[in-house]
């Protein structure tokens, strides 16, 4: 069945309207912003928009736009603007992570070292103090006298 060069015409100014309003983040519940969604809220059959049918023009023009869009860093679907802005996440979250996993080895490793050192040090402590105990010749000083800074008597 042929249409009439009104109702092209009105079909045209239809699909233009409709591909503004996705253009600009309207977009209809279950919808995106592609050409399917665009065919259906146009109410105009989705496969006139492919090959040499009628509004292939208009398909081109629309994804040009889409395109368009994109490259200025504007995603006029909600979702995928949002599954863009999550994936970006996921992929700092990521990072972080393994940035979390290096320094959660590195004290590991840290702790092991310093622990296997304070090993060593009290065997060494121990060592000497019973060095000391089986010398007699080793005579210990007095302690330091503590004295009050300050006091008037």
């Amino acid at each position: 069945m042929r249409i009439t060069a009104a109702q092209r015409a009105e079909n045209e100014n239809r699909i233009r309207a409709t591909m503004d309003r996705l253009l600009r983040g309207e977009i209809p519940p279950g919808g995106k912003c592609d050409v399917k969604t665009l065919a259906r809220e146009a109410d105009v059959d989705r496969t006139a928009f492919y090959g040499t049918r009628p509004y292939a023009h208009l398909r081109a023009e629309f994804e040009r736009r889409v395109q368009a869009l994109q490259d200025a860093g504007e995603i006029p679907d909600p979702r995928e603007a949002q599954i863009a802005r999550l994936k970006a996440e996921v992929t700092k979250l990521r990072e972080r992570l393994a940035q979390s996993e290096q320094t959660v080895d590195e004290l590991t490793d840290f702790r092991g070292r310093s622990l296997a050192r304070l090993a060593a040090q009290h065997e060494e402590i121990a060592r000497l103090r019973e060095s000391l105990a089986g010398a007699g010749r080793v005579s210990r000083l007095p302690a330091p006298r503590t004295t009050v800074i300050g006091s008037c008597s």
